[in-house]
C-alpha cells in the first residue's frame, strides 16, 4: 500500500484555528506530518516594530484569539520594567481577575471542545454557551467580547465598577455549579476514556526536550507554573494549587485543564476580597502625548502562565516612540511545529485533532 497525502485543515470542522496539517498516511496510520501555519494573522513582531508603543495595544491581542489578554499583560509588564513604573495596586488585582477569567473561558471552551473530534457535541455546545457568560463580563468591563485592549502599560484602561464585581461573583457561582455536569458528561464517559486514555503520550523527558510547558508538562508530573515559580502581579498573595498528573496522555492533559478551573475561581474570589477601593488604576509611561510616547532605552522580558504554558514578550527600546525589537515566546510553538512532525507519525488519523486540542495549538502565535 502506498502513501496518500491528506489535508487536515484549515477548513476542516475538526481543525482548531486557521491551521493545517499535511498528513502522509498508509491506511489509517500517519507516516509523516507537516504543520502549515500562516492562514490567519502573520508577522506580528515586525508589525509591532513599525507602530507607536500605544498603537500596538490594539494589535497584540490577535496573536492568540482564545486568550488575548496574555499578550496585553506581557507587553505592558515588559514596558513597565523598562520604564521602571509602579502600577497602582488596584490595577494589579484587576489584571489578575481579568487573566483568570480569560483562563476559565479558554479552559471551559477547550474542555467542551474536545467533544467535537469525539462526536460528543453536547459538550461543545455547553463549552461555547458557558464561555459566553464570561464574555459578557469582558463586554461590560471593556466594551469588547473577544479583543479587550483593557490591560495597558501603566495599569488598566478604566476602573472596575461594583456592578461588574457583582456580575463576576454570580458568574463564578454559576460556572462552579456546572462543573459536576462536565465531570459526568465528559470525564466519566466510556467513549472519552477509550479515545484519550493512553493515547498521544508525552513523557517527561520528551516534554522537557521539546520545551513544552503548561498542562503538557504538568501531565508528566512536573509542577511547573510561572505563577508559582516566578510570581507576577499578586499571585504570591493568594492561595491556589497546581494540579498535576503522571500518565502524560491526552486524557490527563484535558482533565488538568478541567481541574484548573476551580483553582482560577478560587484566585478570583480572593482577588475580589483583597482588592482595595481606589480611583487610580493607571499611571502615564514615558514622555510625550497620546500614542507618541517615548519609552526610555532598555530591554526586558516578561512572562506569564497562559492556558498553554509559559508565554512571554522580549521588548527592546532604543528610546524612541516605537519598539526597536519585540519577540514573542508562543507557548504552543514547540508542540505546534516540532511536536507535530516528531510525535504524530505512528498515530492514527483520528488522533491528529486530539493532539491539536489537548496540546492547545494556537496557530497565530506560531507564525508571528
Amino acid at each position: 500500500m502506498g502513501e496518500t497525502k491528506l489535508f487536515f485543515g484549515p477548513n476542516h470542522p475538526g481543525m482548531h484555528g486557521n491551521f493545517s496539517v499535511h498528513m502522509y498516511v498508509e491506511g489509517d496510520i500517519v507516516k509523516k506530518a507537516r504543520p502549515v501555519p500562516g492562514f490567519l494573522h502573520r508577522g506580528f513582531e515586525k508589525l509591532m516594530e513599525r507602530r507607536y508603543w500605544y498603537s500596538n495595544i490594539s494589535l497584540i491581542p490577535r496573536i492568540c484569539v482564545p486568550e488575548p489578554d496574555i499578550n496585553e499583560i506581557c507587553y505592558a509588564m515588559a514596558i513597565e520594567k523598562i520604564a521602571k513604573v509602579e502600577v497602582p495596586e488596584r490595577a494589579q488585582w484587576i489584571r489578575m481577575i481579568v487573566l483568570e477569567l480569560a483562563r476559565i473561558a479558554n479552559h471551559i471552551w477547550t474542555v467542551g471542545g474536545i467533544g467535537g473530534p469525539l462526536g460528543l457535541y453536547t459538550a461543545s455546545h455547553w463549552g461555547v454557551a458557558d464561555r459566553d457568560r464570561i464574555l459578557d463580563i469582558f463586554e461590560a468591563l471593556s466594551g469588547a467580547r473577544v479583543y479587550h485592549m483593557y490591560i495597558i502599560p501603566g495599569g488598566v484602561r478604566k476602573n472596575m465598577t461594583p456592578k461588574i464585581e457583582e456580575m463576576i461573583w454570580k458568574t463564578l457561582d454559576y460556572i462552579e455549579s456546572r462543573l459536576p455536569d462536565y465531570e459526568n458528561l465528559i470525564f466519566k464517559n466510556r467513549i472519552v476514556h477509550s479515545r484519550l486514555r493512553g493515547r498521544l503520550i508525552l513523557t517527561r523527558e520528551q516534554a522537557v526536550e521539546m520545551g513544552v510547558t503548561g498542562v503538557g508538562l504538568r501531565a508528566t508530573g512536573v509542577e511547573y507554573d510561572i505563577r508559582k515559580v516566578d510570581p507576577y502581579l499578586f499571585y504570591d498573595r493568594v492561595e491556589f494549587e497546581v494540579p498535576t498528573a503522571t500518565d502524560g496522555d491526552a486524557f490527563s492533559r484535558v482533565y488538568l485543564k478541567f481541574k484548573e478551573i476551580p483553582q482560577s475561581i478560587k484566585i478570583i474570589r480572593q482577588a475580589l476580597e483583597k482588592m482595595p477601593q481606589a480611583d487610580r488604576v493607571n499611571v502615564p509611561i514615558g514622555r510625550g502625548n497620546g500614542l507618541r510616547r517615548i519609552v526610555p532605552k532598555g530591554m526586558a522580558y516578561a512572562h506569564v502562565e497562559s492556558t498553554r504554558g509559559e508565554y512571554g514578550f522580549f521588548v527592546v527600546s532604543d528610546g524612541k516612540n516605537k519598539p526597536y525589537r519585540v519577540a514573542v515566546r508562543g507557548a504552543s510553538y514547540p508542540q505546534g511545529l516540532y511536536g507535530i512532525e516528531k510525535y504524530l507519525p505512528g498515530t492514527r488519523i483520528e488522533d491528529v485533532p486530539i493532539w491539536l486540542a489537548t496540546m492547545d495549538v494556537c496557530a497565530p502565535e506560531i507564525d508571528r
